[in-house]
């Protein structure tokens, strides 16, 4: 993790901008005062593609709420295969076990997305929201929706073919991402899917035939949102709406087709 070399000044009216403070929706939501007591509390790190931020077992030092990096969860096997389980953006926060009163994890996280996102020691997040108050509220409903995102990838890698289920993670990506294109590198896309490398290849390929993306050498550009979701299954709508319900939510981006 490579840290900035000074602790960044957080205002509550800080601006909206990727490195700014309201670009994760959590924080976003918190009120002024509140921004202000944890102002002392956060520091503004780079996440690197490909980073492993937590590994299963590790204690969780920090948590992050991410502004421009997208970090995938992953549950890993004991013969070192692995699946996605969830994805955290700017939507969340990374490292919400620590609120259930646990310090460590049962999965790998790894940024997905290289990006910029506020650091803040677990524990001061712990005695930050002991009192209860409407940031744990916050917090225990981004839970329930980080929760929703879970199950419902569980049962769309049970039911759904490896093309849907490739538009769904597009889709949740560019939503957390605020942006139409993605360097993601084969292998680490295989990884998310829980797939041999070799298969990617075809199936965004015949993602790409709907219009709906450009893919070239690990780059990934949006240019049909609607096309992209036409060719997903309902998974993506499920946890779409879920968070849409429990959380505030700027307005999304969608690429260079808005759905209706």
């Amino acid at each position: 993790m490579h840290e900035a070399p000074a602790q960044a000044t957080l205002e509550a009216s800080a601006p909206t901008s990727p490195d700014g403070l309201l670009a994760n929706h959590i924080l976003a939501a918190m009120t002024p005062a509140n921004l202000r007591r944890w102002q002392p509390q956060l520091q503004l790190v780079d996440m690197q593609l490909g980073q492993v931020v937590f590994e299963p077992g590790s204690h969780l030092e920090h948590v992050y709420f991410p502004l421009t990096a997208i970090v995938s969860l992953l549950y890993v096997m004991h013969n070192g295969e692995s699946a996605e389980i969830a994805l955290v953006g700017n939507d969340g926060v990374l490292g919400v076990t620590v609120l259930m009163g646990g310090n460590s994890t049962t999965i790998r996280a790894v940024v997905q997305s290289a990006g910029k996102a506020w650091r803040m020691p677990a524990q001061a997040l712990v005695a930050e929201v002991a009192g209860g108050g409407p940031t744990l509220r916050l917090l225990l409903m981004y839970t329930q929706a980080l929760l929703t995102q879970m199950t419902q990838t569980a049962a769309c890698n049970r039911h759904h073919t490896l093309d849907q289920q490739f538009c769904r993670w597009l889709l949740m990506s560019f939503d957390r991402l605020g942006a139409d294109d993605m360097v993601m590198s084969q292998t680490l896309i295989a990884k998310m899917l829980g797939v041999r490398s070799d298969e990617v290849t075809p199936v965004a390929a015949a993602v790409q035939a709907t219009g709906a993306i450009q893919y070239q050498e690990g780059r990934i550009r949006l240019l049909d949102r609607t096309a992209l979701e036409a060719a997903s299954c309902e998974c993506y709508a499920v946890v779409r709406r879920e968070c849409d319900r429990l959380l505030p939510r700027p307005p999304r981006r969608s690429g260079r087709a808005r759905p209706a």
